[in-house]
């Protein structure tokens, strides 16, 4: 009765999506990151060639627990090397509160079975929700790096922050509906692959004109379709565009997973930013959210100052790891970030 179903390939998890949802929903942490939309997809094409398992508990009324393992590869030329163990939809893609969804009455059997399948092994945890549970599920774990997730809370005023940035916000609005700027807002299932490509541009040409680097490209293209693609009502990728006309000059885009919107990525015109039109966009995509039933802002990783003039408070992600030796002081080098991460 303890010993789970074990997969091997995304396609096969397929038939179980509906329950996994309703099993995430579950959680005291709602996370798009946990669910068969993230995680399937980015199986499939973040990590086809990784060996990976990932194990299902069934229960008489439905799916009780879903642990995702990978190998994380130790460098891209050298494959044929086993790297540490790695939870499913982390590294490539950039998530953050991640965890395994386990019913309590499910623990010991997920833990029996992790004990299996790692060993000894060297095992990393990336971006953990501080409710996941991970220290429970794996003992031997120490934590290497918190990473500061800032979030608002939508009941009060919007956007949120202090009484002199919602006046700078709308002086900003004004001047930008003189330029001809206008907002909507792009429930899930109603994002398109064209504003997906406008976003990669737009994020794109701003990176280059500030001379940072970015992992968000059109390398990434794919994975994000295949996001677009399973979206539901009210799971998936959503987005507040503005517009000029018919040319799009800003995008801000996330992910909505029951009453949270999971803010991931922006791009916008570099000319339009003596107008805030970056901050006008946040503030656009806190109405927009909560008028659709959201209340809770995530701005995701990264202490930007930005995120606290909007009154954000931190939620801090944990990365773990277990094990010793030369492969886990490798890994806890490598994650062991000397400050808070941003998403780029």
């Amino acid at each position: 009765m303890g010993a789970p179903e074990v997969l091997a390939a995304p396609h096969e998890a397929e038939a179980h999506v509906a329950a996994w949802r309703t099993l995430v929903a579950s959680q005291p942490w709602p996370s798009y990151f946990a669910t068969p939309d993230w995680q399937l997809a980015w199986w499939e094409v973040l990590a086809p060639s990784r060996p990976a398992r990932l194990a299902l508990w069934h229960g008489p009324e439905g799916l009780e627990a879903v642990v995702g393992l990978t190998r994380e590869p130790l460098h891209p030329r050298l494959r044929l090397l086993p790297g540490p163990w790695a939870a499913m939809g982390s590294g490539p893609g950039a998530a953050d509160h991640l965890g395994w969804v386990v019913a309590p009455h499910r623990h010991d059997d997920v833990v029996r079975w992790l004990d299996r399948t790692i060993g000894r092994g060297t095992l990393l945890l990336a971006g953990f929700d501080p409710d996941a549970g991970a220290a429970g599920l794996v003992p031997g774990l120490r934590p290497v790096a918190d990473t500061p997730c800032p979030r608002v809370d939508l009941d009060g005023p919007l956007p949120t922050g202090s009484s002199k940035l919602r006046k700078r916000v709308r002086y900003d609005e004004r001047k930008l509906a003189e330029e001809g700027l206008s907002f909507g807002w792009l429930a899930p299932g109603q994002v398109t692959p064209d504003v997906l490509d406008d976003l990669v541009a737009l994020h794109g040409s701003r990176a280059g004109e500030q001379g940072w680097a970015t992992s968000f490209t059109a390398d990434r293209r794919r994975f994000h379709l295949a996001l677009l693609r399973r979206a539901t009502t009210d799971c998936g990728p959503a987005a507040v565009v503005a517009r000029r006309g018919e040319e799009v000059v800003g995008v801000l885009y996330g992910f909505r997973w029951g009453t949270t919107f999971a803010y991931y990525q922006t791009g916008w015109d570099q000319s339009l930013a003596r107008f805030g039109l970056g901050t006008v966009l946040v503030a656009n995509a806190m109405q927009a959210a909560h008028a659709a039933g959201c209340r809770v802002f995530d701005f995701l990783r990264g202490p930007e100052p930005y995120k606290y003039r909007f009154g954000a408070t931190d939620r801090h992600d944990t990365t773990w790891v277990r094990g010793r030796g030369p492969l886990a002081r490798w890994v806890v080098s490598r994650h062991t970030p000397a400050s808070g991460e941003a998403r780029t």
